[in-house]
């Protein structure tokens, strides 16, 4: 993976010696479609007489003068470094260098509009990539102001961390270099920060403005930007209105005004994750501006991703992490904050269940992989941060957090937050420094508190254990807790325990106890005596992280009435539970998908159902025993398309049905209802067939050898758009024939020029297969290709080429034993790749094993 590893021993080494001051980088966007000027001063104290590096990843370094002194570049430029020796106590640096636009979502990427030619520019720096824009010192603790003087064309939008200036003439060469009028914008410099929140936004975006008042009375700049030719979808006014009640509700929690000078938001292509939290110039994947119908789950998820980025300028921007370890302080904060203010602040008042179905989801599975890890992750180096944006960093983190505020009061932890923030703000912490802040507050001694949650990796397990007397009373309640060997921490959790009762048509909660349970076994004596519930639910209002288990007659009542549970969030937890004891092997596949289809027509959280239906599809495709699998996925389609005819016409159900549908439709009887659907000979009531349907029926057609290379080609000459171009690289790579696997397999590894999104999109379609034989063949070509291409590609590119081909619809042994054997071969490859290989082994794995229990079922 090119580019030299930092390891956090160096950056400590480095950060001895360095005080860093400022940047200045002027940066020309106009000399050619590949690569870009930079020239960059820093100016910092050192150790005299020390050395130290500086780091950049470009095409080549045309100079280097420190202190007046020209080094030549063949000298002190290798790996991705440039050696900076004999230091004053005083330096001033610079540094011309020609570094190279990506397509990879890295750096700075380059974007070629197809539906207009125009060219899009984004930075994405996180965690180790600044150093493809400019030379940097590139870890969080060396933070310094920054101020960026970018000359591009004329009409383009620019935006950078600092309100954007009024730009000047450029001048003739510039002009010419770029083919039309260039311009430079001089922006102010930065406050203090560090290196991956600065960013560079440039090309003719869309734009649409408006303004707030910070509670402190100053007037803050809004901005929302996207491609111009995505600008009529984009619903500005929405996302200001989230935007402001996130404002008012972050600075009132924090009791701290938003502490920057404005505050953009733009939409990117390409983008390899969600958003990322720049100060005061946010990136979003533009999949958040919506062309077509999105769920509502999707839509939520949105909002969600808003006010998580905009905690982030609190917790991460104005305060940073010392080093990578302390990631989660970022993450899991913003994370439990925006589900938080989503919940309080926005219409979108269920969010907790969102956040229990979805991210806690996510959270035990990350946490029951052989990659498991403690919350404060150890971090070695900056392949270890790459692999760590996770399900423990971000979901089991803010799952703690949210056991935290509820075990030292909500008000006490805010006013810590508080205090940290007047501390610590635009400097550097640790875990400690805000453990201080939040025991003055509350009074708690947290020291084994952190030791229990925050040090030690692995989940628990909660079950109720109890006796019944003669008329059917609990004469003794316990609750009994558990831990993997690997992981054997028992720790304290704060929960409820919900007895339910079914009423006519409707079961709803008649009693709640809450209690600390602590230890193998805790006694509940409020309960002896209480005649035993239809359903006793453990882990009620989701106060703790564990994952929880039914008695039987509670599983019973489940699996007979799961979907008359009125309450949203027990809904959730109880589908949480029957999926973790499925993926554990307790619970037979079958028996879960025969309960999902009888009451998921009742689910009304967008989220739940939408985790629940990607979760049926995995049941049918991968835990069903194999002689099953056939029958099991053509009955789960069929009973998907009933479900979405029986819906209400225009509903997100009916929505959320079809589309889960097409992704398992292969009999001829459910292409043909999916050829009806696309050419419009079998309307479904209510059903709007819009671009990005089309698609997704499309690429069911060509899964199922419905459609042709030609369809596809007539279908993307209608929608030449970026999403249409991803769109027909996945339906392409559908195609069932070897051949079609053979050119998606040569055009993403054998070639090297593709997009992230292309080659993601590729993956998708590639292992998207009915006749599993074709996806046998490239087992040992994939393990064969693993190092070169981790040699040959960045990190961004290499994640997706493994996630997106690793053939795991085969879920068989064959394939766990060909996983084991490369990894047995090359225990020296690096850890980020080795990581990589060692989950998805484990969930093929996890696959075998309740194909077994559901064989014996």
């Amino acid at each position: 993976m090119p580019g030299t590893n930092l390891t956090r021993v160096e950056a400590q080494e480095r950060a001895a010696i360095v005080d860093l001051e400022s940047y200045r980088v002027a940066l020309d966007l106009t000399t050619g479609p590949e690569t870009f000027s930079a020239d960059t001063t820093v100016a910092f104290a050192a150790k005299a007489g020390a050395s130290t590096f500086i780091d950049i990843i470009a095409d080549s370094v045309e100079s280097v003068e420190l202190n007046g002194k020209s080094l030549d570049p063949a000298e002190v430029f290798a790996d991705s470094r440039i050696q900076l020796p004999d230091l004053a106590e005083q330096n001033e640096l610079r540094i011309r260098s020609t570094q190279r636009y990506t397509n990879t979502g890295e750096g700075l990427h380059r974007f070629v509009d197809p539906v207009d030619g125009e060219v899009y520019l984004y930075s994405q720096f996180e965690v180790p990539d600044s150093r493809r824009m400019f030379p940097v010192f590139e870890q969080p603790d060396l933070k310094a102001t920054f101020q960026f003087t970018i000359t591009a064309p004329a009409r383009w939008q620019v935006v950078s961390n600092q309100p954007t200036p009024e730009p000047v003439d450029a001048g003739e060469q510039a002009a010419a270099r770029a083919g039309e009028p260039a311009s430079t914008w001089e922006f102010g410099p930065t406050p203090i920060m560090s290196s991956y929140i600065t960013a560079l936004i440039a090309g003719p975006y869309r734009v649409v403005r408006s303004e707030l008042t910070s509670r402190d009375g100053r007037t803050i700049p809004l901005g929302v930007f996207c491609r111009d030719s995505l600008g009529q979808y984009l619903d500005a006014d929405y996302i200001f209105e989230k935007t402001r009640e996130g404002f008012a509700f972050f600075e009132e929690q924090f009791d701290y005004p938003y502490p920057f000078d404005k505050y953009d938001q733009l939409f990117v292509p390409e983008y390899n994750m969600g958003a990322m939290e720049n100060i005061g110039a946010v990136t979003f994947t533009e999949a958040y501006v919506f062309r077509s119908q999105v769920t509502d789950a999707m839509r939520e998820r949105r909002v969600v991703t808003i006010l998580h980025e905009l905690a982030h300028m609190w917790f991460g921007d104005l305060v940073t992490m010392r080093w990578w370890n302390d990631l989660w302080l970022n993450e899991s904060f913003a994370e439990y904050m925006s589900t938080l203010g989503v919940a309080e602040a926005t219409e979108w008042s269920e969010c907790w269940t969102t956040f229990a179905a979805s991210e806690k989801s996510w959270a035990y599975r990350q946490d029951q992989l052989p990659s498991t890890h403690p919350i404060v992750a150890p971090i070695r180096d900056l392949e270890d941060v790459l692999v760590n944006f996770d399900g423990i960093t971000y979901a089991k983190g803010a799952s703690v957090l949210k056991q935290l505020v509820a075990w030292v009061g909500r008000e006490p932890f805010m006013r810590g937050v508080h205090d940290y923030f007047v501390k610590h703000h635009y400097s550097n912490t640790e875990l400690p420094d805000l453990l201080v802040e939040l025991e003055a507050q509350s009074g708690r001694d947290l020291s084994e508190w952190s030791k229990l949650w925050l040090e030690t990796a692995g989940v628990n397990t909660l079950r109720p254990v109890f006796e019944l007397d003669a008329e059917g009373r609990y004469a003794s309640f316990a609750i009994e807790q558990t831990a993997i060997a690997d992981y054997p921490t028992l720790r304290p959790h704060r929960i409820a325990v919900g007895l339910y009762a079914a009423e006519g048509d409707a079961v709803r909660r008649t009693q709640r106890i809450e209690l600390d349970v602590d230890g193998a076994r805790t006694e509940v004596p409020e309960l002896v005596g209480v005649a035993q519930p239809d359903l006793l639910l453990l882990n009620d209002d989701d106060l703790s992280y564990a994952k929880i288990r039914l008695d039987e007659r509670s599983l019973e009542t489940a699996a007979a009435k799961l979907g008359e549970v009125e309450d949203s969030l027990a809904r959730a937890l109880l589908w949480g539970t029957l999926w973790d004891a499925t993926r554990d092997a307790e619970f037979p596949a079958s028996r879960f998908i025969d309960i999902v289809l009888a009451h998921v027509a009742k689910e009304t959280g967008s989220t739940t159902l939408r985790t629940l239906l990607n979760q049926l599809l995995l049941a049918a495709g991968s835990y069903v025993a194999p002689e099953r699998r056939a029958a099991s996925l053509e009955r789960v389609g069929d009973a998907l398309w009933r479900l979405a005819v029986d819906a209400e016409p225009g509903s997100d159900t009916q929505f959320q049905f079809v589309k889960a549908f097409g992704q398992l439709a292969a009999s001829p009887e459910q292409l043909d209802t999916v050829q009806g659907l696309f050419d419009g000979s079998l309307p479904l009531e209510g059903l709007d067939i819009d671009t990005d349907l089309g698609w997704e029926l499309l690429i069911a057609l060509a899964a199922g050898g419905r459609a042709t290379a030609e369809q596809i080609e007539a279908r993307l000459a209608e929608d030449r758009t970026a999403s249409g171009n991803q769109s027909a690289a996945h339906a392409r790579a559908a195609l069932p024939t070897a051949e079609d696997k053979a050119r998606a397999w040569a055009s993403v590894f054998e070639e090297s020029d593709k997009p992230n999104a292309i080659v993601r999109a590729t993956g998708l379609g590639f292992t998207r297969a009915h006749d599993l034989t074709l996806l046998d063949t490239y087992v040992d070509r994939f393990f064969s290709e693993l190092l070169p291409v981790w040699e040959s590609r960045s990190y961004a590119i290499v994640e997706e080429l493994v996630d997106g081909f690793y053939p795991s619809p085969l879920a068989n042994r064959a394939l766990a034993d060909a996983t084991s054997a490369w990894l047995d071969a090359n225990p020296e490859a690096p850890a980020a790749l080795r990581r990589m290989i060692t989950e998805h082994l484990s969930g093929i794995e996890r696959a075998l094993r309740a194909q077994a229990a559901d064989q014996e079922s």
